[in-house]
Order: structure tokens, then C-alpha cells, then sequence
């Protein structure tokens, strides 16, 4: 009487008894779609880093030269400094056109050959200007600009 009232053990099983193939594309798919928005995430970051970087170094150049310049402050009031963005590099060996050809080489140096700088004093304030290529953060041809005012 007793097995009268027993399951089997085959009706007591679920038809389902293992993962099928199908759910595991769909689940690696899922993954691999997730990890190359990872991964284009982390390019994005990497560049926008590199132009953060980039940014920094040009106001440490800017306010670099206006050190120079308040080390001789009676020149850079009667507009001994001043220098265009498209000038060529001054030469010369006393201390303004020497410091802004040092001044310019460092910026070539940190920022790429293409980056130059100006100032413009007017007084004793003065409008300091760096420009660099920022292309390979932005994806194209942009040209930034960091400009600084400083009183010396």
C-alpha cells in the first residue's frame, strides 16, 4: 500500500535540468555589450585626463612667466615683455628676450610644438595668453586657449 501513495521519482524531476545554450549567448552578449561601454568609458577618462593635464601645465607656464616678469618688474612696465602669440621667439642675451625664449621652449616642451604664447602688458598689468593643440583630447582640431591676468 505504501507505494501506492509515492511519486514516482521521475514526475517528481522538472523537465528544465540544466542552462541552455541559448541563455548563455543571450548572457554573454549582455556582458560584452556592457564591457565595451567599460571600455570606451575608460578612453573617454583617459583623454579627458590628458587634457585636464595639459590645461594645468599651461597656467603653471602662464604664471611662470609672470614671475619672470615681476623679477624685473621696471621692464615689464614699459611693455619690455610684451610678445605676440604668432611672434617669433625673441633672441637676444639680457634677461626679458632670454626669458621668453626659455619661456617659449618650455612650452613647446610640455605642451607640443605647435603651443606658443603672448603677453601683453599694459602697465603694470599684464594679460598672459598660452595656446596649445588639444586635439587628441577633443577628436579634431582645437586650438585652446589659457588666458591669465596678472598685476605686477
Amino acid at each position: 500500500m505504501l507505494n501506492r501513495y509515492r511519486h514516482p521519482v521521475s514526475r517528481l524531476r522538472t523537465r528544465q535540468t540544466g542552462v541552455g545554450l541559448i541563455e548563455v549567448l543571450i548572457a554573454v552578449l549582455v556582458l560584452s555589450i556592457g564591457m565595451l561601454g567599460m571600455a570606451g568609458l575608460q578612453t573617454w577618462a583617459l583623454r579627458s585626463n590628458q587634457s585636464a593635464m595639459d590645461r594645468g601645465l599651461a597656467v603653471v607656464q602662464a604664471y611662470y612667466i609672470a614671475d619672470v616678469m615681476r623679477a624685473d618688474r621696471a621692464t615689464a612696465v614699459t611693455n619690455g615683455f610684451n610678445l605676440g602669440i604668432d611672434d617669433a621667439a625673441p633672441t637676444g642675451s639680457s634677461y626679458a628676450p632670454a626669458s621668453l625664449a626659455d619661456w617659449r621652449a618650455s612650452l613647446q616642451q610640455a605642451l607640443g610644438p605647435s603651443a606658443s604664447g603672448s603677453v601683453d602688458c599694459n602697465g603694470p598689468v599684464c594679460d598672459i595668453v598660452v595656446r596649445w593643440d588639444d586635439s587628441r583630447a577633443l577628436e579634431g582640431d582645437a586650438a585652446q586657449l589659457i588666458r591669465v591676468e596678472v598685476e605686477l
